[in-house]
């Protein structure tokens, strides 16, 4: 069962540099070919500065956040249930962005199987100077320990 004095647990942030070969390569992973994540020159012709990462970008950034710690639990019991994003505006080829991570709320929920577990996580980006870029929310179920295992 999670601690529910799991909530408000933090990662200091950690910097994760923004470069247009990774934004390339997840765009290809995710087999979304819009030549704003690929073509510098198309994405200047659309208003952007340079390419632009996919809306999901975050996902592939670090922090140092160790879930086994903050949330009390082994990382094989963890499993990802949902993720969203929301923006204050895209992330760019170049930018560096920091992201911490917290435990944003603990719950208990019942599913099919019985009662579970659920923690929300939730991942922050800000630029050098501050300011906020994006916020991203996973939402995790704790599988429970076997019994007599």
């Amino acid at each position: 069962m999670l601690d529910k004095n799991a909530i408000g647990r933090s990662s200091p942030p950690t910097l994760n540099e923004v470069e247009k070969g990774s934004i390339r390569r997840f765009a290809e992973a995710i087999g979304d070919y819009n030549p704003i994540y690929y073509d510098e020159e198309y994405a200047r012709a659309s208003g952007y500065p340079t390419i632009v990462a996919p809306p999901t970008f975050p996902a592939s950034f670090h922090s140092a956040a160790d879930l086994r710690e903050l949330l009390g639990v082994g990382i094989k019991s963890l499993l990802h249930a949902e993720q969203g994003f929301e923006y204050e505006r895209p992330i760019f080829a170049g930018d560096r962005i920091y992201v911490a991570t917290k435990v944003a709320d603990v719950l208990e929920r019942s599913g099919p199987a019985g009662r579970m577990d659920v923690a929300v996580i939730e991942d922050e980006g800000r630029d050098e100077e501050g300011n906020l870029v994006f916020r991203a929310r996973r939402t995790l179920i704790v599988r429970a320990a076997k019994e007599n295992a």
